[in-house]
């Protein structure tokens, strides 16, 4: 899978690029070369005319699939050695889509951190765990509360959950909002428990971070729905 460190509808966009013959065959040749690729090389490789090799090119690095880098193919340098050549090589990031979304690179990295810190402090691993999901929520709560400081709390709410898979819903009428999506959908099915925990921590500590929501975070599970539901503080 083609995998980038973007937002959903970038990527979306990104794969939908790979979707014409041209510019795919082109981003394989470009991948799969261990040093980075001209114009020409690739044009050759697919059989296209330079320009429109061109063109397909920069389309794949304004998607964030393909990276440029300058280099002088002849190895002369200093004064006559000519200007480096535009030259393109895979992206070192990731694009992954998944619909619905689906975030199984952060639970998996909270479940090697608190394993790592479990086997050096000897602590119980879903106190851990548990911890470590509320800490990165409220990082997170902080972070999304910084980038939109006109909106209101709950609003701010509703954009940070969205940006995180979990398809918030306003629940009327009683001011809750539901979560349409579980972003750990399959693990949550496995070990129900285990991750169900560790998002309402997770989903607590976001409440934290951003602060003035008048939400709490409470298990409630529904089918169709994640097991976390925001309610009214106040309930």
């Amino acid at each position: 899978m083609v995998q980038a460190d973007q937002p959903g509808a970038s990527h979306v966009s990104a794969v939908a690029a790979l979707d014409e013959p041209t510019r795919r065959r082109l981003y394989d040749f470009v991948a799969r070369r261990p040093e980075p690729v001209s114009r020409d090389e690739a044009a050759e490789a697919v059989g296209a005319a330079r320009t429109t090799a061109a063109f397909h090119l920069d389309r794949l690095v304004a998607e964030g699939l393909l990276d440029v880098v300058h280099e002088r193919r002849t190895g002369r340098t200093g004064p006559g050695a000519g200007r480096p050549a535009k030259l393109y090589r895979r992206s070192a990031g990731q694009i992954a889509v998944s619909l619905p979304d689906r975030r199984y690179e952060l639970v998996g990295n909270l479940l090697a951190d608190a394993l790592a810190e479990v086997e050096t402090t000897g602590e119980p691993p879903r106190a851990v765990l548990h911890r470590r999901a509320h800490e990165l929520g409220r990082d997170l709560g902080a972070t999304a509360r910084a980038a939109e400081r006109d909106e209101d709390g709950r609003s701010a709410a509703l954009r940070a959950l969205e940006d995180l898979g979990f398809e918030p819903r306003d629940d009327a009428p009683d001011d809750a909002i539901a979560l349409g999506n579980c972003p750990f959908h399959s693990l949550a099915r496995r070990h129900v428990e285990l991750v169900c925990g560790m998002n309402l921590r997770l989903l607590d500590g976001l409440l934290d971070g951003l602060a003035g929501t008048g939400l709490t975070a409470r298990l409630s599970p529904a089918p169709g729905h994640c097991c976390v539901r925001l309610e009214p503080a106040d309930r």
